[in-house]
């Protein structure tokens, strides 16, 4: 919600303590950067 193009840590960072990490979040976070770059309030 802070920021508009996330950076892959910044993105960790705010899943951090909200999901289970034993799947590495790679699928995740992958997809917060695609809503991310297809967001048109970039």
């Amino acid at each position: 919600r802070d920021h508009a193009s996330p950076n892959e840590r910044e993105i960790r960072e705010a899943l951090s303590g909200n999901l289970c990490r034993c799947t590495g979040y790679q699928n995740i976070v992958a997809a917060v950067r695609l809503a991310c770059d297809a967001s048109p309030h970039r």
